[in-house]
């Protein structure tokens, strides 16, 4: 990785840290929504696949920027794909489908844009830019599928003893179990495009790179 990869990489941190450390604030002042307690607040605050996304993104770009040309293995090469794959999610998902829940001003805007869109834009430029290349493959691409598996499954088994869901699209007691799964499928779909997408080109961008070297 190139010195201004790095730099893009420290970047990144930063704006997820900014983005995170404004936000936990905010949701533990928040009395009005569904938890009583502040501490129930803030853990609700890593249920959220933006945040989750955010943290996959924000600490492969940490590891990066620490020791960019170490050898990578399995684990951290599945686990940059989920990153760069699931920011690319919030942010398509949030701007197609969220952003006109919102109504939001002053540091809860500064959080949501800073989640919502710059870390998106930073990590998928991040990884087009600056890889590092020839760390996805199909196997790395079925394993990435577990992660948002997982999530679901959390949340959908959450949302029944509590009562929480926190997005609209999986509300099972708004919709139903069918609606959510298809809304779910249709998400589903999307990470899959951009995972067939990411795994094509990056083969073509480290073929091009071995050449060239």
């Amino acid at each position: 990785m190139t010195k201004t990869g790095r730099t893009w990489a420290w970047l990144t941190v930063a704006i997820v840290v900014a983005g995170i450390a404004i936000q936990l604030p905010l949701s533990a002042g928040n009395e009005e929504g569904f938890f009583s307690t502040e501490a129930e607040r803030v853990a609700n605050v890593f249920a959220y696949f933006t945040i989750q996304s955010n943290l996959l993104l924000g600490g492969t770009a940490l590891l990066l920027a620490l020791a960019p040309n170490r050898p990578r293995g399995q684990v951290f090469r599945t686990l940059r794909l989920n990153g760069v794959l699931c920011i690319a999610v919030t942010g398509i998902v949030y701007h197609l489908v969220l952003a006109g829940l919102d109504d939001l001003s002053g540091w809860s805007a500064v959080t949501n844009f800073l989640l919502h869109t710059a870390a998106p834009v930073a990590g998928v430029l991040g990884w087009l830019l600056f890889g590092p290349r020839g760390q996805t493959d199909w196997r790395i691409v079925g394993w990435s599928i577990v992660y948002p598996l997982l999530w679901l499954a959390f949340t959908l088994v959450r949302g029944a003893f509590v009562g929480f869901y926190p997005y609209p699209f999986v509300d099972v007691g708004e919709h139903g179990y069918a609606r959510v799964l298809l809304n779910c499928l249709l998400v589903a779909v999307l990470f899959l495009a951009l995972a067939a997408g990411a795994t094509t080109l990056d083969r073509r961008l480290h073929r091009k790179t071995t050449v060239e070297r």
